[in-house]
């Protein structure tokens, strides 16, 4: 039971962190409704018309990922276990749908850094991070196609790619550098830039070599945190 509260006031210290980054960070702009997170434009759905949702995100994603962006709106609302009819009441485009499966993996990769503070050390909850980032890559080569045709409805998700995911690693970094376990001059975006990248080069359909790629590259940011402790013992 101590271990569960203690996880549970880390998994929440880490999210009134991220709050403060998020704020810090904000330009005091007028937020955009295409820039807030799916879950919080969803509030007011019936919780049967949000599982309906949820369960048709899953399947969709899944399927593009096997099929296409182009595959038969049956074959998506077949997996999810729903009607056609279900999936153009709540995404008459398919370009909504498209839209809304990219939002939901970023906010499933940006809300997996609360669970992870919570059970690892920060260093750890860094790698581990990454690791679930290189998940979330994965799953958006499925809607390459689509995010890559200039479709200008699709012009905001870069926005909230970086929006969502940049004060998240913000926050994981600076715990680690704050615990002196990884080195403290590391940008968010060139990190995420960098594990994309690897992602995507010449081993593409090889998980286990981009995992051990990615693993590499946060092992790198330990070397001058360790390097500096030496020094000073």
């Amino acid at each position: 039971m101590v271990k569960s509260l203690k996880d549970e006031f880390r998994k929440n210290k880490f999210k009134i962190k991220l709050l403060g980054d998020y704020l810090m960070n904000d330009k005091r702009e007028n937020p955009s409704k295409d820039l807030e997170p799916l879950e919080h434009t969803n509030r007011r759905v019936r919780a049967d018309a949000q599982r309906s949702i949820d369960a048709l995100l899953q399947s969709a994603m899944k399927v593009f990922a096997t099929s296409g962006v182009d595959a038969p709106v049956r074959e998506i609302a077949e997996k999810a276990g729903v009607g056609v009819g279900t999936v153009y009441r709540h995404f008459p485009q398919r370009s909504d749908l498209i839209v809304a499966v990219f939002r939901n993996e970023v906010d499933a990769c940006a809300d997996a850094a609360a669970d992870l503070c919570a059970k690892y050390e920060p260093a750890e909850a860094l790698a581990r991070w990454m690791q679930r980032y290189v998940d979330f890559i994965a799953n958006k080569r499925g809607l390459a196609a689509a995010l890559g045709s200039g479709n200008p409805e699709y012009g905001t998700l870069p926005a909230y790619f970086e929006k969502r995911l940049t004060p998240v690693l913000r926050s994981l970094l600076d715990n680690a550098a704050a615990a002196g376990e990884v080195r403290a001059d590391v940008e968010p975006y060139d990190l995420l830039r960098a594990a994309a990248s690897l992602c995507t080069g010449v081993h593409n359909d090889d998980s286990k070599y981009t995992r051990q790629m990615v693993a590499l590259l946060v092992d790198g940011l330990r070397y001058r945190a360790s390097s500096s402790a030496s020094k000073l013992s």
